[in-house]
């Protein structure tokens, strides 16, 4: 394994230095006391991503909050004793598993745990640690544990690429407390996690960051002296620029406004104006009336082109969203809305289509994605379209808000459970795969709503198909049902 893959970052013996300090040193010049106990740990050099913060290190990385009262954006997970805040406080131990999109502050809070000087601090990377990787870490921290020693606070970056077998080996140290688990994680947990690790911890949701979060970061960035010490200005049109190319992602928007610092500088210009932010992110900004909804413009022209099956207007709209810097997952998400809304069952292989481009962008990301999205808008837009379902459940919801949801008649009820045939439940059901066309006579609505049609399928595209079979389906279904209420 690489040796920034896993890494020690718990102070050496005697220091008092936390993140951030100049005087910190990284792991690796001088041995702990867990250097007696055998563990190759504390040699190996400290990962990038958390090593000590010098003046030369990146923007982003020097204005990483130095406590939760810099963090923004996260208000909902910094009550007073909330798990949160009790894992940076280093109070009763408990793993964690830190959910979140990118530049939210999972990192940052790791940092925050890994300055807690009771605790040892190890960081794995899940892209580069193995199984065997993650026993010997345990290993270290039993030893550690049985001779009185810190406890060990193990944070995996991107735990959703560990294998099933990797999960499962944090099972039981995580179990006995052997390791305090911190782990980050920018898809669902629900998913990627396996369930019995997932049930071992507390899930904290970390929230994208808004516009107005960015926004004061910047200008945060600005004015400390650990950021640009207040050495340039920012014009209002390239600090919106900045926080829209953002998309919630502070890092980016830091790295952008250091770039762009560093344009300035060169000229000679104590204002960065928006030509030089568009100048050192190679980005253009869209300058239309009304700057400030222009976003929202788009985005709708974008959904009625499509809607209105203009492909080349909806192409355009595309490329102006990715130009302006525009979130493709945002994107992503409102051709999944679209493929349902207004295409429906005219084309079903569409909500295929949009979900796969959402997988896509997930998994390879700007530059590329954006041919896999262009895929989508193209058949998309050029599809036939109906909005049958939009109707069809906008009228069944409003039924049931109006009280029209009887109860389930006997025959559907479950009778798998004990008594539950005493009740009549399941009795008189009848089970279509007995029928040689798979469809028999049966009432399945309850009472108050038989005979009721919410989906009125159009004519256009695969939903002919749909419009010519239901009203035979109906009349089989019914037939039985309507003639012993009639």
């Amino acid at each position: 394994m690489q040796p920034d893959g896993l890494f020690d970052l718990t102070p050496p013996s005697g220091g008092a230095q936390g993140f951030g300090s100049p005087s910190a040193q990284p792991h690796g010049h001088g041995r702990g006391a867990s250097s007696a106990a055998g563990s190759r740990w504390p040699d190996m050099p400290a990962s990038p991503s958390l090593a000590a913060v010098g003046p030369d290190a990146p923007l982003a990385v020097r204005m990483r909050p130095a406590n939760l009262e810099e963090l923004v954006g996260q208000d909902h997970l910094l009550a007073p004793g909330a798990p949160l805040r009790r894992l940076v406080a280093g109070g009763a131990p408990m793993s964690v598993i830190l959910w979140g999109p990118p530049g939210c502050g999972k990192t940052t809070i790791a940092h925050l745990v890994a300055a807690a000087e009771e605790r040892h601090f190890v960081a794995m990377s899940a892209l580069s640690a193995g199984v065997k990787d993650v026993r010997e870490v345990i290993d270290v921290a039993r030893r550690r544990r049985r001779s009185g020693g810190k406890p060990t606070v193990l944070f995996i970056d991107e735990v959703h690429r560990f294998t099933k077998t990797q999960q499962d080996s944090l099972l039981a140290a995580v179990e006995d407390g052997t390791v305090t688990l911190l782990a980050a994680t920018t898809e669902n947990p629900y998913f990627s996690v396996i369930s019995p690790l997932l049930s071992r911890c507390i899930l904290l949701t970390l929230r994208p960051l808004e516009d107005g979060h960015v926004r004061e970061l910047i200008r945060r960035a600005l004015i400390e002296e650990r950021g640009l010490g207040g050495t340039v200005k920012l014009a209002p049109a390239a600090e919106d620029h900045l926080v829209h190319l953002a998309g919630g992602d502070v890092r980016k928007a830091l790295t952008a406004l250091e770039a762009a610092h560093g344009s300035a500088v060169a000229n000679d210009e104590s204002e960065i104006d928006l030509a030089t932010a568009e100048r050192a992110v190679d980005v253009a900004a869209l300058r239309m009336a009304g700057a400030g909804d222009e976003r929202y413009d788009v985005v709708s022209a974008f959904i009625k082109s499509m809607r209105g099956s203009d492909v080349d207007a909806s192409l355009h709209y595309l490329a102006r969203l990715l130009v302006g810097g525009e979130d493709p997952r945002f994107i992503a998400r409102r051709l999944i809305i679209l493929a349902s809304e207004d295409i429906g069952m005219a084309d079903p292989t569409s909500l295929t289509v949009a979900t796969n481009a959402a997988y896509a962008v997930q998994h390879i990301g700007l530059p590329e994605c954006q041919l896999n999205l262009a895929q989508a808008v193209i058949h998309l837009a050029s599809a036939p379209k109906s909005n049958s379902a939009t109707l069809a459940i906008s009228a069944a919801l409003q039924d049931v808000r109006a009280g029209k949801a009887g109860r389930v008649p006997k025959h559907l009820r479950d009778a798998h459970y004990q008594g539950a045939k005493g009740l009549g439940h399941g009795a008189g059901y009848r089970y279509p795969h007995d029928d040689l066309y798979g469809v028999l006579s049966q009432q399945y609505p309850p009472d108050e709503l038989v005979g009721v049609d919410y989906y009125h399928p159009t004519l256009h595209g695969a939903e002919r198909q749909i419009a010519e079979r239901l009203p035979k389906l109906r009349q089989v279904i019914r037939g039985s049902s309507e003639e012993e209420n009639s």
